[in-house]
């Protein structure tokens, strides 16, 4: 059963590259309600614990230096069917597949850098939210 609530990370080149304004502007017109945000970065211990699922690949160390390399926007979102619609607006994981108008088509530079991150999953996205923030700072 879906909720309606997720998570997302504007991610560090995004933020670099001036991006945050653009990309919760599309956010905001996709009909998704922002519950919870914050500017903040990742300690290296944090990145690791929060990418833990990802430890045993190949790319587990870049993804975790890049993670931690600069600022980024933590944000809960809240809207029908979160998940599925916010992966939907986020588009591919590689900008080169993602579909046009979507976030990463427009502001990702590569599969590496690729603007945002969106929990996958109904489950992924209360662990996710809840690791970035309280219960106080949700609203």
């Amino acid at each position: 059963m879906s909720t309606n609530r997720t998570f997302t990370m504007i991610k560090p080149d995004a933020v670099k590259n001036g991006h945050i304004g653009a990309i919760l502007e599309k956010i905001t017109a996709a009909g998704f309600k922002i519950v919870a945000m914050k500017y903040t970065q990742l300690s290296l211990r944090d990145a690791q614990e929060f990418y833990g699922v990802h430890r045993e690949r190949p790319f587990f160390g870049e993804l975790v230096e890049f993670m931690t390399s600069g600022t980024i926007v933590a944000a809960i979102l809240e809207k029908e069917n979160a998940v599925e619609d916010f992966r939907a607006l986020i588009g591919a994981t590689n900008p080169a597949d993602a579909a046009e108008g979507t976030i990463r088509k427009m502001f990702a530079t590569s599969i590496g850098e690729n603007a945002v991150h969106g929990s996958d999953s109904d489950e992924n996205a209360a662990i996710e939210g809840a690791f970035h923030f309280s219960g106080r700072e949700i609203y």
